[in-house]
């Protein structure tokens, strides 16, 4: 086992009945809180390092959980719903989720999203690492050159300050807003044409078949994934 502590918050008994067996299998420790008063005073009192998080809590919106916890904590949250609406997804990660899983969902993709969702955390830490790697993907930011396969690919600098953006997410599915603010300010958060069009020169560039893209994914009516 190792030393990561998974905490599941979520009101129904069934859910926790089959995920602590799960993550213990995985070799995670697994602590509990069935409401969003009890996951919010453990977050702050016995950090996990991840948090399963339900929307639909008894006490409180799953949503609202989120931007309580960021004021204080950058642990990583894994929203686990059934709520399957865009707006629903989109407002979740914005305020400050990691991903969004939906139920029912399957182990195998749960421990997939928890493993992404460990990694971009820790990477935080390191966001000034000057070589960025994904896949057949090399990005060297300090001299502004991507490779893929050892053979350089020439990009505009706004397309290079994107595709870092993505490239130091893997695996995390970022809003559209988030990166329309991360990359062109607050003054574009709506301009997602604007985005499209640059992710599309950007898989025209880097994808070997650009319409059925490995490395740059569509999450639809959300925003983009970069593979992991």
């Amino acid at each position: 086992m190792t030393d990561i502590r998974i905490l599941v918050v979520d009101d129904e008994p069934a859910i926790h009945r089959f995920l602590s067996p799960a993550l213990t299998a995985a070799g995670y420790g697994v602590a509990r809180a069935d409401d969003a008063a009890g996951a919010l005073r453990a977050i702050a009192t016995h950090p996990p390092d991840a948090v399963l998080l339900d929307l639909g809590l008894p006490d409180m919106d799953g949503k609202e959980v989120i931007g309580r916890v960021r004021q204080f904590s950058q642990v990583p949250i894994i929203v686990l719903s059934a709520r399957d609406r865009e707006a629903e997804k989109i407002e979740a990660l914005d305020l400050g989720a990691d991903d969004f899983v939906n139920k029912p969902f399957g182990v195998g993709e749960l421990m997939a999203r928890i493993r992404a969702a460990l990694r971009q955390r820790g990477g935080d830490t390191h966001a000034a690492d000057v070589v960025l790697k994904v896949g057949p993907l090399e990005i060297d930011r300090p001299r502004h050159r991507v490779t893929r396969d050892g053979q350089e690919i020439k990009l505009t600098p706004k397309e290079f300050e994107l595709l870092v953006y993505l490239a130091r997410h893997p695996g995390r599915v970022l809003t559209h807003r988030q990166i329309l603010g991360a990359v062109w300010g607050p003054a574009h958060l709506d301009d997602t044409q604007y985005l499209r069009v640059y992710v599309g020169q950007l898989r025209q560039r880097l994808e070997v078949e650009p319409a059925t893209p490995t490395l740059i994914l569509t999450e639809p009516g959300i925003g983009y994934r970069m593979a992991e």
